[in-house]
């Protein structure tokens, strides 16, 4: 017992001091986040408590209330706006990741590596998040109108309420394409299945996701310790690897 006394006082220090955080997560951030969470919970021994959802329910759950500490936007333009308003931290915003759009189906060869396939119009419908809550809803409706496509596509729309839904419906079948998150269907830089066209950059404006601390989580030292995580290296390379740029 007397060797193993230094590790158990260790152990009982870290449980005294460990904390809990609670933080609204855009959706498109799910798989990343889940691995950092996981990665940060067996590091410094405190607890997150994430919820995942649209950046727009987000905004609104907090002007109501909503007990979070920190939020991870899909968007700059929602945490800028709570911080105009006076309902985050001072000085406590930064880009944590920049997101990328991309064409995709479930089906193999039905999306070509040029995004032709949405000039053709040979699909009964087209899968997008809904653009007054989700930026890569708004984002994808960018690129459509670019292309000039936008009115000739938008009756074949079936809308999710997140990013998260609308990966959903093109993997159930409920669409055959849509526009997604690059970090749902690519992993360390790879297609994981189906087809895909990445969204040329210059075809929407840059989807620059910010994070900010809520009043509510203001000198919390989980949200202190979090926070100096998400900004590592480590979690840095995690973030390239689930097709962010940084």
């Amino acid at each position: 017992m007397r060797r193993f006394a230094p590790l158990l006082i260790l152990l009982a220090a870290n449980a005294a001091h460990a904390d809990q955080v609670q933080i609204a997560v855009a959706a498109n951030f799910t798989a990343p986040m889940k691995e950092i969470a996981a990665r940060f919970e067996r590091e410094t021994g405190h607890q997150v408590l994430a919820s995942y959802g649209a950046t727009g329910k987000f905004y609104a759950q907090i002007k109501n209330g909503a007990p979070f500490d920190i939020l991870l936007a899909a968007d700059d333009e929602t945490p800028a706006r709570l911080e105009k308003e006076g309902a985050c931290a001072p000085d406590s915003r930064f880009t944590y990741a920049i997101g990328k759009l991309v064409l995709w189906s479930a089906q193999t060869g039905l999306v070509d590596d040029k995004g032709d396939v949405l000039g053709k119009g040979t699909f009964a419908r087209l899968s997008i998040a809904n653009p007054k809550l989700a930026p890569y809803g708004a984002a994808a409706v960018e690129v459509m109108q670019k292309l000039n496509l936008f009115s000739t596509l938008e009756p074949k729309f079936v809308q999710g309420e997140n990013i998260g839904q609308t990966h959903q419906f093109v993997v159930s079948g409920a669409a055959p394409l849509g526009f997604v998150a690059m970090s749902q269907v690519f992993e360390a830089g790879k297609l994981t299945s189906g087809s895909a066209w990445i969204v040329p950059g210059n075809l929407y404006t840059p989807i620059r996701q910010d994070a900010v601390v809520l009043r509510k989580g203001q000198g919390k030292s989980a949200v202190g310790a979090f926070l100096t995580y998400l900004k590592s290296e480590k979690a840095k390379v995690l973030i390239r690897s689930s097709g962010y740029d940084l």
